[in-house]
């Protein structure tokens, strides 16, 4: 491919509308395998989590997991999706170097779920709504090591290694309608409904949905076509683009590209790409398929599944309360604007914060230690909040010794330090290091004496009514005990000594 120069993203906005297409894989978190009993446990062995079926040996029966079914209508309830009252797997046939029996099981023109919608909510607040598709379910295939190149992908690579052990994992493919109208903020919208959809699937507890980990992924569609007209252009296929930021790079990028290419008179090529963490850039991966060659056709080993109404309603009614609606109740119940409310949630602390106020820490508290000095250590370490090894219970109980005046803040950071480093609970390390507040009337009296004495000329503007020289004299008394001491009582102290009113 020849190279192109990007055209700038706002004079490819002001000549061609994006359209969007975004398809999202889920693993989910069940015990065994889509088709078989396998585990799916990570990081074992390779191909130490295998059997007849998941390996395509010939005679092998596939069966059907309930809880993937469960899962798969959960998420179509959630995503506002009709359940179809009938449907059936299908084979879909093409080269799988990391799938033995050579084609994927999944659904073609029967999907369990279809024509739903998800509402997103961009950073100043407007609404756009995602028009759904599908949801579906399928396998996941093996996984490929390409050894011996430069980048890991196979050219160039002198051989490769299969671990089957990922083959036949239980996915659900969801499927955007073509999503129009977003504009400029078309990457924004991408990013948003990813981030959304991340959280519903992990408040339905079907996944855990690590993109890092590979348990989400997205593959963002992209076309362009000029303003006033209706025909959609040719679009490419970012694949399995595994960050919220990366969904949002990749849109931008291929907007810029689409937009030299053809302002260049070129033509854009119906193709996967591959997406560049390091730089934000795509790259040609293979001509991509349309349906008609994937040659589907229902899989023969498998029944139809049918899933009763009462059990669709008996699934509905135990949904929980999605996302959107519980940030919009936690936001009243915290008391916190739109802008505070966005920065919880990018940080992902939201059940963080739940968690620590169920656990007793007022919410103000709760938001203040994960948003203040758990994310700050989150960011020096290169760490998501929820890896730090530290409990909502743990934080709670900072939150209570600070209440009870056991601790300040400037102690209670040094507990939350010790506690990330593994030294104990914050009892533990309080007691280990020595760290409550000296609260000995006697203590703290002897060092303020010393400290007035010490510092006689402060003391002098002091008594003279430069009340607010007082803070050297309480910065001496921190000094000397180490910051142990209650600042609001020292001051006093040193008042009342001074004989001064506060």
């Amino acid at each position: 491919m020849t190279v192109i120069d990007l055209e700038s993203y706002e004079d490819a906005l002001a000549t061609y509308d994006p359209v969007m297409g975004l398809e999202v894989h889920v693993e989910l978190g069940t015990k065994t395998k889509m088709f078989c009993g396998c585990s799916t446990e990570l990081k074992q062995d390779a191909n130490s989590q295998t059997c007849p079926v998941c390996l395509g040996l010939p005679g092998a029966l596939p069966v059907v997991n309930e809880i993937g079914v469960e899962s798969a209508i959960k998420i179509g309830l959630a995503l506002n999706c009709e359940i179809a009252e009938w449907c059936r797997f299908a084979r879909k046939n093409y080269f799988y170097p990391d799938m033995p029996k050579n084609f994927q099981t999944s659904q073609y023109d029967e999907p369990i779920a279809f024509n739903g919608y998800l509402d997103v909510q961009l950073e100043d607040g407007e609404i756009f709504r995602v028009q759904i598709e599908r949801a579906h379910m399928e396998e996941d295939t093996g996984k490929s090591t390409h050894v011996g190149g430069a980048t890991g992908r196979i050219h160039g690579a002198s051989h490769s290694l299969l671990d089957y052990n990922r083959a036949g994992i239980p996915l659900i493919e969801i499927v955007t309608k073509p999503i129009e109208g977003a504009g400029a903020r078309a990457p924004e919208v991408a990013k948003a409904y990813v981030a959304e959809l991340r959280e519903l699937i992990k408040a339905l507890g079907v996944s855990e949905a690590r993109m890092e980990m590979g348990q989400m992924r997205c593959d963002v569609n992209l076309s362009l076509r000029p303003h006033g007209t209706e025909k959609f252009g040719t679009r490419s296929e970012t694949k399995n683009v595994n960050s919220l930021r990366s969904v949002e790079r990749a849109a931008r990028f291929e907007i810029q590209r689409h937009a030299a290419v053809l302002n260049s008179g070129g033509t854009i090529v119906q193709e996967t790409r591959h997406f560049h963490e390091e730089d934000g850039s795509t790259t040609a991966g293979r001509i991509k398929d349309n349906a008609e060659d994937y040659r589907y056709f229902p899989e023969p080993d498998l029944v139809p599944v049918a899933p009763s109404r009462d059990w669709a309603e008996e699934l509905r009614k135990g949904l929980p309360e999605l996302p959107r609606l519980r940030r919009k109740r936690l936001k009243e119940e915290w008391g916190v604007n739109e802008h505070d409310m966005q920065s919880i949630l990018n940080a992902g602390a939201v059940d963080l914060i739940v968690a620590t106020t169920d656990a007793g820490a007022p919410s103000d508290q709760a938001r203040k230690w994960w948003m203040g000095e758990l994310a700050r250590n989150a960011n020096e370490t290169g760490r998501s909040l929820d890896e730090l090894p530290v409990t909502p219970a743990q934080v709670a109980r900072v939150a209570e010794l600070v209440a009870s005046g056991d601790l300040n803040d400037k102690l209670a950071r040094q507990v939350l330090e010790g506690v990330l480093a593994g030294e104990g609970d914050p009892d533990t390390v309080v007691e280990k290091r020595g760290l409550k507040v000296v609260s000995d009337e006697g203590a703290l009296g002897t060092a303020v004496d010393e400290a007035i004495a010490a510092n006689a000329a402060i003391a002098d503007k002091i008594r003279g009514g430069k009340v607010a020289a007082a803070g050297a004299l309480v910065g001496a008394v921190m000094k000397a005990t180490r910051g142990q001491a209650d600042a609001a009582r020292v001051r006093e102290l040193i008042l009342e000594k001074l004989g001064v009113e506060g």
